[in-house]
């Protein structure tokens, strides 16, 4: 199986209760903790209601993630297509492509909050048109071929043509998709990677990469399992109980959010804390190194291989423990699917192999000692 990438996906689950200037300061140390550890890639939702998921502009949070960290790739996770004005987006984001040199990645999507678009007086049902329009105008504009003219009823683009290109040879962009095929059919289409959200089941990935390379081929694109990006909510501990009991902080809130406008559980919700982690453990992890490395390989066996699992921060724990939680990631999960830890055993293997040489080199170093204070003896004595 390939290396896998690894990313941190901030929505965020902002607790309404705390302190929204704090809130967005523990965003950026976390990105710069992530970036410390060795993550690859840090990822910033856009939405505008709800009082949790407070983050605007992600392109805001990736200036400055950008100034304070090193390494470290900066996604847009996902801009919502149809609520901004596709030339504008396109130019905003070639800025900060240049602004980060070349870290950006860019997530496309249609939004995911109904009271967002209700806001902007826009029809729900329209908003997976409206994004295929904006996408479709996006990747012809960075052709960079003839002026580009569009006319619907929702934008208008009269000969536009950008006037940058981006710092890195291509955006790295990826399509929003969840479980119904648009959003492969819609990366496949314009040689798009994929950052697919809720995804768990047998049958559901593979679908998915089916769709995603059947469309491809189909308009002369390629579909690379190393542009697609899967997301999966991961928290753990030094022990199941201990991530239990962590979660006890704001778990009941994050899910009381989520649940009202993408519902995770069908039918009674537990009113226990216990009750509430077992069922959504079915969909997430919060538990153990040994238990995130388990789903990790269920994911990509159903997949068959994925470029990046991006790990979705619940916020469900104090912004420490957090933390920590990542730190475990990176020294016991990360090693086990990068490639590091099979070669690292390897060369533990090798040398026992060897073993045989090691006892000749010991004895021989030894004789050499022993050599030298033999004649530093005799030096001694004539002297």
């Amino acid at each position: 199986m390939r290396p896998l990438r690894f990313g941190v996906e901030i929505f965020p689950y902002h607790s309404p209760l705390h302190n929204p200037t704090l809130q967005f300061e523990e965003d950026i140390d976390l990105a710069v903790h992530l970036d410390r550890l060795g993550f690859d890639e840090m990822w910033f939702g856009e939405h505008h209601s709800t009082g949790w998921e407070t983050i605007a502009s992600p392109e805001l949070m990736a200036v400055a993630v950008a100034e304070r960290t090193k390494h470290i790739k900066i996604g847009l996770g996902v801009t919502s297509i149809p609520y901004h004005h596709p030339f504008m987006l396109a130019d905003r984001i070639i800025q900060l492509d240049h602004i980060t040199r070349g870290r950006v990645i860019w997530g496309m999507g249609t939004g995911s909050v109904a009271q967002d678009a209700s806001m902007l007086g826009l029809d729900t049902r329209e908003l997976r048109r409206m994004s295929e329009e904006g996408v479709e105008a996006i990747a012809r504009l960075l052709e960079y071929g003839d002026p580009v003219t569009r006319k619907t009823d929702w934008f208008v683009m009269n000969e536009a043509a950008l006037q940058l290109r981006p710092y890195s040879r291509d955006l790295d962009i990826r399509v929003a998709g969840m479980i119904s095929p648009s959003g492969p059919r819609l990366a496949g289409r314009h040689g798009h990677g994929l950052f697919q959200f809720a995804a768990m089941g047998e049958g559901v990935l593979s679908n998915t990469w089916n769709v995603w390379e059947e469309t491809a081929q189909e308009y002369g694109q390629v579909a690379s399992r190393d542009r697609w990006s899967l997301l999966h909510h991961i928290y753990i501990a030094e022990t199941e109980e201990q991530a239990r009991e962590d979660v006890k902080w704001n778990l009941r809130g994050v899910f009381e959010s989520l649940q009202s406008t993408t519902p995770l559980i069908r039918g009674d919700v537990p009113s226990d804390h216990d009750g509430l982690v077992d069922e959504l453990n079915n969909l997430m992890v919060i538990g153990t190194p040994e238990m995130a490395i388990e789903r990790l390989e269920t994911l990509q066996r159903q997949s068959g291989g994925v470029g990046t699992v991006i790990i979705g921060n619940l916020e469900a724990a104090e912004p420490e423990k957090v933390k920590k939680s990542f730190e475990l990631f990176a020294r016991h999960v990360m090693p086990h699917f990068n490639g590091q830890k099979d070669l690292r055993l390897q060369a533990v293997a090798r040398k026992e192999a060897f073993g045989e040489n090691a006892s000749r080199l010991a004895e021989a170093q030894a004789n050499a000692a022993a050599e030298y204070e033999a004649h530093k003896a005799v030096r001694d004595i004539k002297v």
